[in-house]
């Protein structure tokens, strides 16, 4: 009896990892290389361990063969790797913005290592991303990550069929949804591009003498960085909306 015992507990245990262990890897800020892989593994480890009674109830049967097994795991990685990709779509937004802020700045040259989206990209999605990243775990929105693990389990029952069609429909939605919002928040410092471009066009036109470059490109960068520093709440304010409303469909209302 003790011998079932435990083998019952470990196969709910690891078919719980496999989707709670999946997603703290692709969650923003808890699956970033900046992060210790043994601390992504404890965590995630310990995660399962506490909601492993709590969700038992929402767990098969255990499986009567090996490929059975395998199938189930599968579809708990499919269903992790899902979830924490909406977040890191989300997150994306803000690297968007920063990307069209940067060409409109004229400073889509100024390339860092950015450690959020782990790649090389412009000095403004970079700060865009870290402040936006910031902004998720001080308003308490990381708990909606792991709400959605836990929800998740009545919207995902393990052991049924994935749907893959609708996952499909969703990561493209999102992603549509992503460069929308990304060229709308970056539409302060573009409508203010285009009214200095337009300006400086006419008074080129005015004064052909005027060394426009060694005039109009001190200027922009520095009232750019003023646009971009008295909007940038109200971009973070819009951004945590989103991101909190993008996730409420897979929580269980109270």
């Amino acid at each position: 009896m003790l011998n079932e015992f435990l083998n019952l507990n470990i196969f709910s245990f690891f078919m719980v990892f496999a989707r709670i262990g999946t997603a703290v890897v692709f969650f923003p800020g808890f699956g970033s290389t900046y992060v210790s892989i043994r601390i992504r593994l404890v965590f995630g480890l310990a995660l399962s361990f506490v909601l492993t009674p709590i969700l038992f109830d929402f767990l098969p049967e255990r499986p009567t063969s090996v490929a059975e097994l395998f199938l189930m795991f599968i579809g708990e990685v499919v269903v992790g790797g899902f979830l924490a990709s909406i977040a890191r779509i989300l997150v994306a937004i803000l690297q968007i913005t920063g990307t069209f802020v940067s060409l409109f700045a004229s400073m889509a040259n100024s390339l860092v290592q950015d450690p959020i989206t782990e790649q090389q990209t412009s000095t403004i999605s970079s700060f865009f991303g870290i402040v936006g990243l910031i902004a998720i775990f001080a308003a308490d929105l990381h708990h909606l990550m792991i709400r959605s693990i836990v929800d998740g389990y009545e919207l995902f029952v393990p052991g049924q069929p994935l749907l893959f069609g609708d996952f499909s429909m969703s990561i493209a939605r999102r992603i549509a949804d992503a460069f929308a919002l990304g060229l709308q928040l970056a539409m302060p410092v573009a409508v203010v591009s285009l009214i200095y471009y337009i300006g400086l066009g006419i008074l080129g036109r005015l004064m052909p003498q005027l060394p426009v470059f060694f005039f109009g490109l001190p200027f922009q960068l520095t009232v750019q960085i003023w646009i971009m520093s008295i909007t940038v709440s109200g971009l973070m304010i819009v951004f945590l909306r989103q991101f909190s409303e993008t996730y409420a469909p897979y929580l269980k209302t109270q």
